[in-house]
């Protein structure tokens, strides 16, 4: 087996029992965790350190032989998922979203299994990145400072990985990811297209089918402008207030459009710190609560001396992670408020799949941002196909009881899911739907559904 393969995990912060995965007497799951190295470009001779955690999905058996089932692994969707921030782990994704294990908020740190993880029916592999980040660090202390230097190197990671791991390179490749990772996808999902149109022979080609971003930082501008509406709509502000918000946000947007992007984003950072100062300091990711998700015991968990060994992470590595702020994010300054959108028409002019997707209660990168963003964006470079976009039905998608899991629309390749309930994490609060609409996308799945505006109750929408 390959170096990287995690036997088992500890299942507590005290290492009282190992979880098995692939061992002597038991195999349960083809996990495999490490570093790919990369050769840095800014100190000669240095290496930069990615990290990755792959789980094997769960329709393929840990019992057979890789050989023996090489068909149905090569046929199973990879997702790829990448968390924000920037700054932020992709280890919170795994552990408090869409993972296949979950960690308990107290101090015993207990790790079970989450019935609603995404390896179910697809391989997922968390990576952190861009370096600095999680468990990913550079021997130099370099950061990147823009999204061509970041898409870059993880490119060069993603080779690295399938040279190691061959018997998944020709998977159909997803690349999903929230929040910061609005910017991150895009800018990754055209650099894995261009090197694949002047793929060496050395390199490996990367099976891209399509794109995911849940309450995506794309479009800053109206991310903050839309903000302001919001707190002022659900009651956190006054209007008194609200006028002094808009003119802080006209100094941002005098700065913004000069060019001038490292104070562009101190002033929106400011922003958002004093509309949350307004609001008594409600979460700007759930305006329904007062606190974010809690991280638990997970730094001391992935911290722990026993954990990184089992993922094969050098001792002397800190696990760090964090939300618009150190390191990370002060390389990233100048790219932190710029518009990305134009992206994700490049891609939907290349015909690649895309999914927007957006919990209703987030403050910070919310449902109206998406839709406004989708709705000015030059889509396929055809004003009329545009309006087909806009006028396409918004269908209600139904559960056999209960109340409606979301809001479906889709035109050609693009689509568009509002999930009600949910904050800026939207697998961690409502993990079950949201796995089946990344399902559903993924497969080209039903969305059992009506037109409301038709009055078409019965039917169904597929992606």
């Amino acid at each position: 087996m390959s170096w990287d393969l995690v036997t088992s995990i500890p299942s507590n912060l005290g290492n009282t029992l190992p979880i098995d995965l692939y061992t002597a007497g038991t195999k349960k799951s083809r996990s495999y965790a490490g570093h790919v190295d990369i050769d840095s470009k800014v100190h000669r001779g240095n290496k930069n350190h990615l990290f990755y955690w792959f789980f094997e999905s769960q329709t393929c058996s840990p019992h057979v032989s890789v050989a023996d089932q090489q068909e149905l692994i090569s046929e199973t969707p990879l997702i790829i998922w990448l968390n924000g921030g920037p700054g932020a782990s992709s280890l919170l994704g795994l552990f408090l979203e869409n993972g296949p294990f979950t960690i308990s908020g107290d101090a015993t740190g207990t790790i079970s299994v989450n019935p609603a993880s995404w390896n179910q029916e697809a391989h997922v592999v968390y990576w952190d990145q861009p370096i600095g980040t999680g468990y990913s660090y550079a021997e130099s202390r370099e950061y990147v400072h823009n999204e061509e230097d970041l898409s870059q190197m993880f490119w060069e990671g993603l080779q690295e990985f399938f040279k190691l791991h061959p018997e998944y390179a020709e998977c159909p490749v997803y690349l999903c990811g929230e929040s910061y990772a609005g910017k991150y996808v895009p800018a990754i999902a055209l650099k894995i297209d261009e090197q694949n149109n002047r793929a060496a022979q050395k390199d490996v080609p990367i099976k891209l089918h399509g794109a995911s971003v849940g309450n995506g930082w794309i479009k800053p501008e109206l991310s903050l402008r839309v903000m302001i509406d919001y707190v002022y709509a659900t009651g956190f502000i006054g209007g008194a207030q609200k006028k002094k918000l808009q003119e802080s946000y006209a100094e941002f947007q005098k700065a913004l459009h000069a060019g001038d992007m490292e104070r562009a984003t101190k002033l929106g950072n400011d922003l958002v710190v004093t509309t949350l100062a307004y609001g008594g300091n409600f979460d700007l990711y759930d305006v329904r609560r007062w606190d974010d998700l809690s991280m638990g015991a997970l730094d001391s968990y992935l911290n722990s001396n026993d954990v990184k060994s089992a993922l094969h992470v050098p001792w002397e590595v800190t696990w760090q992670s964090a939300d618009n702020e150190g390191p990370v994010a002060e390389a990233l300054v100048e790219d932190n408020m710029k518009d990305c959108s134009g992206l994700f028409a490049e891609l939907l002019g290349k015909d690649y799949r895309l999914l927007f997707y957006t919990g209703n209660f987030d403050t910070a990168c919310g449902y109206q941002s998406t839709e406004e963003i989708l709705s000015d964006l030059n889509k396929w470079g055809d004003s009329t196909e545009d309006e087909h976009w806009f006028n396409a039905p918004r269908r209600i998608w139904t559960q056999a009881q209960g109340n409606p899991k979301g809001f479906v629309r889709q035109y050609r390749n693009l689509m568009q899911v509002s999930v009600p309930g949910s904050g800026h994490q939207v697998p961690a609060f409502q993990p079950q739907i949201c796995r089946e609409m990344i399902y559903n996308w993924i497969f080209k799945h039903p969305f059992p559904g009506y037109d409301p505006t038709a009055a078409a109750q019965g039917d169904s929408f597929s992606g």
